[in-house]
């Protein structure tokens, strides 16, 4: 028998010694035929799985009342009394519907208002009223006081909603500005803004187990960490889509990786960078929701899955493992196998797919893809609003995330559960650092040791490649020095010429022996100064003394001048 209980936060106050409390968090088995999504009215989807799980046709193994689902819960006081309500930060609105309204202790006003979800809706006004939950109060804040609802969270004793997101988002405080005032602004808004000195997060581990029968505890905590997830400290910070003034907890996927293969991503919203998709992270949202060509590129490579057009989901054998991973920036988060295809309450040979294919129509602030507990329940997450700066401004909100998901221990669970046996999960983490992330990929296994590894490396790689530039330099300057010197010992070394004077005798030796009497001694010229005034010169003997030569070219020449030196 499923059943489901909250701990009353009056047994938890006596254990607060700061402002920061961690309260449990009841999981609840979903077996509606409603899944349980909540998005604003601004953002229309196209849903075939309701209309498909409430059909009379649809069979018992593959209606979405056999599907094991969670929704969360936890307490909140208003007035004096505690009511359960689904934590959710995919809106950003306080309703309860109690048994009777007004709520004891509110301060109702004359204005009307409805709220209206993807699914369900709560009609009442808007009241105000002392309001504490996670160690934190308000002493009058805006909350829609339904006196009628209808909301598949009323089915498992919830009395309402309490909206995680951001004040942007919110619909009461966009009615109540109307009349230019400024107390309509979410329970977070004013608890932060009361205490502005202290963190500005609230944290998320939302566990699961196998057995459809036992119930599922989780924590959540405002301004603290749970002790065995400290390390998400260390963790990368994920930045949200816009970066600034956000609506929803949006963040960019840098990959999805599937197996051994990344699949290719792109998006809809306006400037977002080539390769990249939009996700929004919803507490209040039992599945995931992504286009068709993703959740084919999950699903369409199984053996014996197939594509059930009836309820828009896939059909997948249950001993058949799918490994999928999520990527932000260089981070890996393995998601756990047994929750992308739960056994159906029907049988253990029959699994559903929990990443079902949609059309979001994408606004202003839309998204490619709404991220349910299905995989929220793989990390701890972190979704800080900013922190106050010393002129009283809130800095730009972020989400971190640790997993809790070793895919080779993952892959051991799943065949224990299911059977078969357990593989090595390796993904191909794809670079990031490009807009274009249908490139080259970089080969990984996952684990804590190779995480960690790579953090140092990060860390250091900048040092290291600071070093190396630095030896480049001296091995340069050194080159450098050796080419001077060798220069400057080259030209030292060479000897000066010495001057000949331009009377200094130059041996001659002939060009030519033919016809030349061989002689006995070297012949020897005689200088002659250029300096003297009489004429002292005196031919010289013929060079060639061969008959006939040159005797007719001596006559045609004539005599030789006499030299006027």
């Amino acid at each position: 028998m499923r059943s489901h209980h909250t701990i009353p936060l009056a047994l938890l106050l006596s254990a607060i010694v700061s402002n920061a409390l961690r309260i449990p968090v009841t999981g609840v088995r979903k077996t509606s035929s409603d899944p349980l999504r909540r998005r604003s009215q601004s953002v229309s989807v196209s849903r075939p799985v309701a209309a498909a799980a409430n059909s009379p046709d649809a069979s018992d193994a593959l209606n979405l009342t056999t599907i094991r689902d969670l929704l969360y819960l936890a307490n909140i006081t208003i007035g004096s009394i505690a009511y359960p309500v689904q934590l959710d930060t995919g809106s950003s609105d306080l309703w309860v519907h109690a048994s009777s309204s007004p709520v004891p202790g509110a301060t109702p006003t004359t204005t009307p208002y409805n709220l209206t979800y993807d699914i369900g809706w709560a009609s009442g006004y808007i009241s105000y009223a002392a309001v504490e939950f996670a160690g934190l109060s308000v002493s009058s804040q805006a909350f829609l006081d339904a006196s009628e609802a209808s909301n598949p969270a009323l089915s498992y004793n919830a009395d309402g909603i309490l909206g995680l997101g951001f004040d942007s988002l919110s619909s009461i405080d966009a009615m109540v500005n109307r009349s230019d005032a400024s107390t309509g602004r979410t329970f977070l808004y004013n608890a932060f803004a009361k205490s502005p000195s202290e963190p500005n997060f609230m944290a998320f581990s939302l566990q699961s187990v196998e057995d459809a029968d036992d119930e599922i505890q989780g924590t959540f905590s405002i301004g603290e960490y749970e002790p065995q997830y400290a390390a998400v400290q260390n963790s990368s910070t994920i930045s949200t889509w816009p970066v600034s003034s956000p609506s929803r907890w949006n963040v960019l996927l840098d990959a999805l990786l599937v197996g051994s293969n990344t699949v290719s991503l792109s998006s809809s919203v306006s400037d977002v960078p080539s390769g990249k998709a939009v996700i929004m992270l919803d507490s209040g949202t039992s599945y995931t929701y992504a286009p068709t060509a993703v959740v084919d590129a999950i699903y369409g490579g199984i053996s014996g899955a197939q594509y059930d057009l009836s309820v828009g989901q896939w059909i997948v054998p249950c001993t058949e493992e799918v490994d999928i991973a999520l990527q932000f920036g260089d981070s890996v988060y393995p998601i756990n196998p047994l929750d992308i295809t739960p056994i159906s309450m029907s049988g253990s040979s029959t699994c559903v797919g929990t990443i079902i294919n949609e059309t979001i129509a994408v606004g202003n602030d839309a998204f490619d893809w709404l991220i349910g507990v299905n995989l929220l329940r793989s990390f701890y997450s972190v979704y800080d609003f900013g922190d106050y700066d010393s002129s009283g401004k809130m800095g730009d909100p972020y989400i971190k995330l640790l997993p809790l998901i070793n895919p080779d221990q993952a892959s051991i669970d799943f065949h224990q559960a299911r059977g078969g046996s357990p593989v090595n999960v390796t993904y191909n983490a794809a670079n990031s650092s490009s807009s274009d992330l249908s490139g080259g990929s970089t080969s990984v296994t996952l684990s804590n040791e190779l995480v960690d590894t790579l953090n140092k490396v990060g860390k250091y790689l900048p040092a290291v490649l600071a070093i190396m530039a630095l030896n480049a330099l001296i091995l340069l300057l050194l080159i450098v020095a050796a080419l001077i010197y060798m220069y400057t010992r080259r030209n030292r070394g060479a000897k000066a010429r010495k001057t000949r004077g331009r009377l200094s005798p130059m041996p001659m030796n002939p060009t030519s022996t033919f016809g030349v009497p061989t002689r006995t001694e070297s012949h020897i010229y005689q200088p002659v100064s250029m300096a003297l005034t009489d004429d002292t010169f005196v031919p010289p003997s013929p060079a060639f003394s061969k008959p006939g030569f040159y005797s007719d070219m001596r006559g045609a020449m004539g005599e030789r001048p006499k030299s006027v030196a």
